[in-house]
């Protein structure tokens, strides 16, 4: 007969609050640490060297969407999970990424003479190794996300940072040029796959045979589909643009896309991590009212804190540019409040697929991908006319129609409603329009000083303006935020089993 746990135990609220603290805590030390280096390297490297880099990245990306993480996250929803269960999974794993780095390797002349760079080749061989390492980062994650831990992940994943950022600087001060950008992601993967292999107490032994493992390979196989539908959906800039635009071009636009995208990005899939982990738990414990109250929250607590970022970023563009990566990227400045308010909508549309996914529907996710796979292809073959802008401008349109799609097909499975939708969204985003015209006025009667005075200036008054507008719109956000992060260790009582 099962014992009684006479101590407390910590209710699923509580755990999910204390999971969103550490997954999203540690990214923002993860993140210091990541981008103190980034911002570093970006001065030392030509825009050529990112160029180059994007151009690998484009098969890189592909086959990463094939690399099993579907396989281990399908192990979050089941009941219960033997060892011989997680070895298979690990062979699963082992034998698909193998192939990938296969695959890569011999397929890198292809995509060299695609953009016509013969270095690609390289680039792509030796990049060929971070696939062996995915097996050892993916099981022990979906071990870890089962038992809605995430402070031992947060840690390995803030080691893997900080050696990734040593190799980063070491290359740029060394001269390696495009190698600093190869080397430092590998490092910091491997890392990643002793450490979290080491606090999972992860299998290192596979097994192949796969008896009784099939129901895990089809839910896998479903989200490995939504990526490689993703894949085309987010990469079709590079492709296109690297066909039309030089490496500096090139090298321009995408580190303005990646500066635009640091928070969905960086910040919204460790909170989606979280996500998908409380949404099966509450799935399975047979909480069928639970669609649309979690999600709105998520979206309102992501969307207080995303919209005035975007705002932000869009209106402090001109100085901030000079300040974090120098005058010789000044090219991005008319490209941020474009990719800004695109990046605004990918941030909304994101937060959905957890939810879905959980709730035992990952084709509505599949759909919008493909529906994505055509329509924004279509958006920066249409905006290369335009050169640049073109291209962020092609961000603006097909995030417009995948965030309308993503909310139309989720709505039936979910519950929620439009108008729920549109309180969780509008409060934030008019304070985050006040803060916005209030820091441009600023900026604007502001007299000559340094960049670096201008920008710390209009920080300072855009979260003032915020949190006053927000406070006056709808204070009961500030409320719930403090609620949230004051009340993240409550517990209930834990019932006998």
């Amino acid at each position: 007969m099962a014992e009684a746990d006479p101590i407390s135990k910590p209710s699923l609220a509580a755990q999910v609050r204390t999971a969103v603290i550490w997954r999203s805590g540690s990214q923002v030390l993860t993140q210091i640490v990541s981008w103190a280096s980034t911002l570093i390297v970006i001065r030392l490297l030509a825009p050529q060297d990112y160029g180059l880099f994007a151009m690998a990245q484009v098969m890189l990306t592909l086959l990463s969407t094939m690399n099993g993480w579907g396989l281990a996250s399908a192990l979050i929803r089941e009941e219960e999970v033997t060892d011989e269960r997680l070895r298979q999974t690990l062979g699963m794993l082992i034998l698909l990424n193998g192939g990938l780095a296969l695959t890569q390797f011999l397929a890198a002349p292809l995509v060299a003479l695609w953009f016509e760079q013969p270095m690609v080749t390289d680039l792509l061989r030796v990049q060929s190794l971070l696939y062996l390492a995915v097996p050892f980062c993916a099981l022990p994650h979906a071990m870890l996300s089962r038992k809605m831990d995430f402070r031992r992940p947060a840690q390995v994943r803030l080691a893997a940072a900080m050696a990734g950022a040593v190799t980063a600087l070491t290359g740029a001060l060394s001269g390696w040029g495009v190698w600093t950008l190869v080397a430092a992601p590998m490092i910091m993967l491997l890392t990643e796959a002793v450490g979290m292999t080491w606090a999972a107490h992860a299998p290192i032994r596979p097994i192949f045979r796969f008896t009784g493992a099939g129901h895990i390979a089809g839910f896998g196989g479903v989200m490995t589909a939504t990526q490689l539908f993703w894949f085309v959906q987010s990469q079709a800039d590079v492709m296109i643009a690297g066909r039309v635009l030089d490496a500096h071009s090139l090298g321009v636009y995408t580190t303005g896309l990646f500066l635009a995208q640091l928070l969905a990005a960086k910040f919204v899939p460790p909170i989606n991590e979280v996500a998908y982990a409380a949404y099966a738990r509450q799935q399975g414990e047979g909480q069928s009212d639970w669609g649309s109250s979690a999600l709105l929250a998520t979206i309102r607590l992501v969307m207080m804190v995303g919209l005035p970022a975007y705002a932000g970023i869009a209106v402090v563009a001109p100085v901030l540019v000079p300040v974090l990566l120098g005058e010789k990227w000044i090219q991005i400045v008319p490209l941020l409040p474009i990719l800004a308010g695109a990046m605004a909508m990918l941030t909304l549309q994101i937060l959905f697929a957890p939810a879905t996914n959980a709730r035992g529907f990952p084709g509505i996710a599949l759909k919008v991908t493909m529906l994505g796979a055509v329509v924004m292809p279509l958006a920066f073959l249409t905006g290369s006319n335009w050169g640049l802008v073109g291209f962020a401008w092609g961000w603006v349109g097909g995030m417009a129609v995948l965030t309308g799609a993503t909310i139309l097909l989720s709505r039936p499975v979910l519950g929620f409603s439009y108008a729920g939708l549109a309180s969780a969204i509008a409060p934030p985003a008019a304070a985050a329009l006040v803060m916005a015209a209030g820091v441009g006025l600023m900026l604007r009667a502001l007299p000559e000083v340094p960049d670096i005075a201008a920008l710390a200036s209009a920080v300072l008054l855009g979260v003032g303006l915020y949190l006053g507008a927000l406070h006056l719109i709808a204070p009961d956000r500030l409320a719930e935020a403090l609620h949230f992060l004051r009340n993240r260790g409550e517990a209930e009582p834990a019932p006998a089993e």
